[in-house]
């Protein structure tokens, strides 16, 4: 299972998308559903906040990378979503700053 609230950024055109639980199976179409509904109503700025993630399936984390390449933030802490971030962050150039952001 996986939750993922919606919040509003520091900026008015900004969106932070905390998950928390399994990145896995059905809840992978979720989270590309809550990134088109955002990019819709043309969000500058999205961060995605994996800190309470437990799980990423293989699904999940190309999601992932598809998101940060499209310039969404990823934000992890503790080694499993560090280790996602940092290996995206390494096989895909082109994302949105070279900085990752950990808790």
């Amino acid at each position: 299972m996986l939750k993922i609230t919606e919040q509003r950024g520091p900026e008015p055109d900004a969106t932070l998308l905390r998950l928390e639980g399994r990145l896995a199976g059905p809840w992978v179409d979720e989270l590309s559903a809550s990134f088109r509904r955002i990019s819709v109503r043309q969000q500058r700025y999205v961060m995605i906040d994996l800190t309470a993630v437990t799980f990423i399936d293989p699904e999940g984390k190309a999601l992932l990378a598809d998101l940060w390449r499209r310039g969404a933030e990823l934000r992890a802490a503790g080694c499993l979503t560090r280790c996602v971030v940092e290996e995206i962050r390494r096989n895909e150039p082109g994302g949105p700053s070279e900085e990752i952001a950990t808790s």
